[in-house]
């Protein structure tokens, strides 16, 4: 049987390729297993304080309202502020961090985040067409609620947090008199935004 031996040139050419070859998968499988395992940190605290600001003001001119149908047309519009303020902030936010919003952990978040969001639109739009005003600002804490929950479990450990708060706010305006939903939402909507912002700020890096 004949044993056909490398020459000694090829076997040193080709040694380093493959140890290159295997150190670059290696990198590649640490550098995934450790963006799975990563949190979502890009959360704005600053960007949520100021829509917790907007909805203070949007709770105070909401309240003001006597047709209801007004009433809804205006925190549909802070809705749309707020989600703009949001995400303005957390690209700067990533933007400053160097964390990518198409990253594994921004993925999760979003992800998570986007179908009570999607549900919370969906009643809104059943509500409305039934004018039952009245458990709107409950149903609206209770599903942001259900999804900084959910996007909260990729990210710091004071989202989650917040969301608990809102869907305990939530529950509690079920349980109210009828006429207590700006004062829910200010507090929920408003002044959770801000505190959590606060901290998230503080302790996040803005």
């Amino acid at each position: 049987m004949l044993n056909i031996q490398p020459k000694r040139g090829e076997r040193a050419a080709d040694e380093p390729d493959r140890i290159s070859d295997r150190a670059m998968d290696n990198l590649q499988f640490i550098r995934e297993t450790m963006e799975r395992s990563a949190s979502f940190t890009a959360v704005p605290g600053f960007g949520g304080m100021l829509m917790g600001v907007t909805a203070l003001a949007t709770a105070y001119i909401a309240n003001s309202q006597v047709y209801l149908r007004n009433w809804l047309v205006i925190w549909v519009t802070e809705a749309f502020l707020a989600a703009a303020i949001g995400l303005l902030a957390m690209w700067q936010k990533s933007k400053i961090g160097g964390q990518s919003l198409l990253s594994t952990p921004a993925r999760k978040f979003a992800m998570s985040f986007a179908p009570p969001v999607v549900v919370g639109v969906a009643l809104t739009f059943g509500l409305w067409r039934f004018e039952h005003y009245g458990v709107m600002a409950a149903m609206w804490m209770l599903c942001y609620g259900a999804a900084v929950i959910g996007g909260g479990a990729y990210s710091v450990r004071a989202v989650p947090v917040m969301g608990w708060c809102f869907v305990a706010l939530g529950s509690i305006t079920l349980a109210l008199p009828r006429g207590y939903g700006d004062e829910m939402m200010a507090a929920s909507f408003g002044m959770l935004h801000i505190i959590f912002g606060a901290i998230i700020a503080r302790k996040h890096g803005g």
